[in-house]
């Protein structure tokens, strides 16, 4: 197989096995483009990003540009001469000049089954939603997002139970084995364009706030699935006096009430909260009390008065 002339460019830890592959099959990597270093923890000292820690450990040369539009960079690009600009995760649009570039295009490895779930949060969306699959997806940029006609899909299932950790984790893999077919294709000239269709789109847009907190008026499922698409990141909570509790992980229950009262407690378990909800009840299982540790349910019920009959919001 040729192998390729690439410019990768990716930030996190998702980023991290794609690139891996690359070294591994032999292309050549002429530049690891990342996100500038960020101040992080208790003492704000600048930060690696994951993928400037892979790079650097293969001796990959690393460029991070606060602004990848700047005439400067895109000239850098220029000469590097690269074949193939690969993008995973990366954390800004490529500037039109710049998907222009390289000859076999700019490709980009979604963590979706397109068009599904375009945008930034594909994997917590398909779980907070309920999905039953998801997957990843190469395709040839364009100035759109996630809009690009479509090279490979790999699909892989989502369990009942699993968190956004798990599948992200699992699609991390997965993205870099898709890679690495996608780049074989695109050696040979033989990868497929397949138009997205457009009308079929589903948009996976940023978390916010909002999206975090759990409203006990919805059924048990839906809550449950909320749980484990935020978790290990950023965690839904409700609040028990006001306090914020973090909920990371949960069973879906039921009930032998007549009528439900959204929010009020059950019963008290040795090991869980059980909630009443629109539908059903819902136990809690795990909970952080706000700059706590994790704990059980029940463990909480017992260190902070929590008894059946109470309401929590």
């Amino acid at each position: 197989m040729r192998k390729l002339r690439i410019v990768y460019m990716g930030t996190p830890d998702f980023a991290v096995p794609c690139l891996e592959k690359l070294v591994e099959d032999g292309h050549q990597v002429l530049a690891v483009v990342t996100q500038p270093d960020r101040p992080k923890g208790r003492g704000q000292k600048l930060a690696y990003s994951p993928v400037k820690i892979a790079a650097l450990a293969h001796n990959l040369p690393v460029l991070q540009p606060a602004k990848i539009k700047e005439p400067a960079f895109i000239e850098q690009m220029t000469a590097l001469a690269p074949d193939v600009i690969i993008v995973v995760a990366f954390g800004q649009f490529l500037p039109k000049q710049m998907l222009a570039l390289p000859p076999l295009g700019c490709i980009n490895v979604h963590a979706s089954i397109l068009p599904y779930y375009r945008g930034a949060a594909p994997i917590h969306w398909a779980v907070i939603n309920g999905e039953a699959l998801t997957g990843v997806t190469t395709m040839y940029m364009d100035a759109g997002m996630d809009t690009g006609d479509m090279i490979l899909k790999a699909e892989t299932p989502i369990g009942p139970d699993e968190t956004t950790g798990q599948i992200h984790d699992r699609l991390k893999d997965l993205g870099a084995q898709v890679l690495s077919d996608t780049l074989k294709l695109l050696a040979e000239q033989q990868a497929p364009r397949t138009p997205q269709e457009h009308a079929a789109a589903t948009y996976a847009s940023l978390l916010k706030r909002e999206h975090e907190k759990i409203s006990w008026c919805q059924s048990a499922v839906s809550i449950h699935n909320l749980v484990r698409g935020l978790n290990p990141w950023p965690g839904a909570y409700c609040l028990h006096n006001d306090n914020i509790l973090k909920v990371w992980k949960t069973q879906i229950g039921n009930t032998t009430e007549a009528e439900l009262m959204p929010g009020r407690i059950e019963a008290i378990t040795p090991d869980a909260i059980v909630v009443q909800t629109g539908i059903e009840n819902i136990l809690l299982l795990e909970v952080q009390p706000a700059n706590k540790r994790r704990m059980t349910g029940g463990e909480y019920a017992r260190g902070y008065g929590l008894k059946p009959g109470d309401v929590i919001s």
